[in-house]
């Protein structure tokens, strides 16, 4: 038989280590004869617009290459597939295109979204007995996947989030005045990402000084009252929020969606550098790290990118033992020495939900977290990867679409 992947959602450093994973798996596998790549997640399949990954990855060096790229090489959406009832027809074209190419297994690599993809396809291909397995691998910088203990695609950017903060802290402390910088970071609900910037505490660094959540308690005044406190013990103030804080007044958001509903997020920390302009006077910036977090490839995981790899070869295993309709998940067995295990959940337990950040693991009147915490995050940023360079750049590897 054949098989297809696809990616969907958000870019990530990592998500092109799990299609390696995938490919390699399935090169060495005499059941497997092509690799097909879906461009732009579903909708490659909707939209008939395969490419054939055999002919486009040669050889091992190609492979390298696609391991340590980073955003998706096939491309992505942000499509959500109707649910039967609503439009069986999209589901006829996609096990058409299937049938078409021989393809015995698709694998979907993404976050929340994708993995209702995952769980709507395999359901309908189950409950009409068609032979097509359908599997998910997670992906997502938010790292809030249900069921496994992290995802592919969040050590890379807490590592490059982590050492970004330590090099603002620098920056911020060259005079000898008193100043706040406002970090903004992705997170829309679970401020996972926010709360890995703290694995400066283990170098014995002492910003981000405050670290505010969804998760926890927040507000304009407190805000205020914990800025004035730190500015009585340090010069310069590092404030580390996640985008998706939320105030009594939400006049600051865009109120746009996404096909999925989820709002736009940024402002957050612009409106908190006014606030202080306004109450406190001192001098302030605030830095919205954006999109950097997702593709900063240079500053990769090297953990990160190994278990990318590892999680997309289990998927292939898992197809092919008959297994579909599930996500594939990483168990952690301990911290140190560190150590994961592959395992599996099934999709319809995953898709639409959130894993946000546990509240036990924020402390000091939600404004940091605990040292369990910390012990988390540390071995997911750990390692560096050789980054194959042109003319002092990296080199990516890159589809003509």
């Amino acid at each position: 038989m054949n098989i297809a992947v696809a990616q969907s959602g958000g870019p990530t450093v990592a998500i092109n280590a799990s299609l390696a994973g995938v490919f390699k798996e399935a090169l060495d596998s005499n059941q497997i004869d092509t690799v097909y790549g879906s461009l732009n997640g579903i909708e490659g399949i909707i939209n008939q617009n395969l490419v054939n990954l055999n002919e486009l990855i040669k050889t091992d060096d190609d492979l390298e290459l696609v391991k340590l790229t980073p955003s998706t090489v096939l491309g992505s959406c942000r499509y959500k597939l109707p649910t039967y009832d609503k439009d069986a027809l999209v589901y006829g074209k996609i096990i058409e295109y299937f049938n078409k190419y021989n393809i015995g297994a698709f694998f979907y690599i993404g976050g929340n979204d994708s993995m209702d993809t995952v769980n709507k396809l395999s359901k309908y291909t189950a409950e009409n007995s068609i032979n097509i397995k359908v599997i998910g691998i997670p992906k997502t910088i938010d790292n809030d996947l249900c069921l496994t203990d992290h995802t592919p695609g969040f050590g890379s950017a807490a590592k490059y989030l982590s050492t970004t903060v330590q090099e603002i802290v620098r920056d911020s402390a060259v005079y000898d005045l008193k100043s706040v910088t406002i970090v903004e970071i992705m997170g829309r609900h679970a401020g996972w990402l926010t709360a890995s910037s703290a694995v400066l505490h283990a170098n014995d660094e002492t910003a981000p000084h405050l670290i505010y959540l969804p998760e926890g308690e927040f507000s304009q005044e407190k805000f205020l009252s914990d800025v004035k406190a730190q500015l009585e013990i340090h010069n310069s103030v590092i404030v580390a929020v996640s985008e998706g804080i939320t105030l009594d007044d939400e006049n600051y958001r865009s109120g746009k969606v996404d096909t999925f509903g989820h709002a736009y997020l940024s402002g957050i920390g612009k409106l908190l550098e006014n606030l202080v302009t306004e109450k406190i006077g001192c001098k302030v910036r605030s830095i919205e790290l954006n999109v950097m977090q997702r593709c900063s490839s240079h500053l990769a995981s090297k953990t990160d990118i190994d278990e990318s790899v590892l999680i997309g070869k289990t998927a292939v295993k898992a197809a092919l033992s008959g297994k579909t309709g599930i996500m594939m998940t990483f168990k952690r067995i301990s911290n140190n020495p560190y150590k994961i295990e592959i395992g599996e959940a099934d999709t319809s337990l995953v898709a639409n939900q959130e894993k946000t950040f546990p509240k036990e693991w924020i402390c000091d009147n939600s404004t940091n977290i605990t040292n369990d915490a910390l012990d988390y995050f540390l071995p997911l940023i750990n390692g560096e990867v050789k980054i194959k360079t042109q003319n002092g750049m990296p080199i990516h590897f890159k589809i003509n679409k």
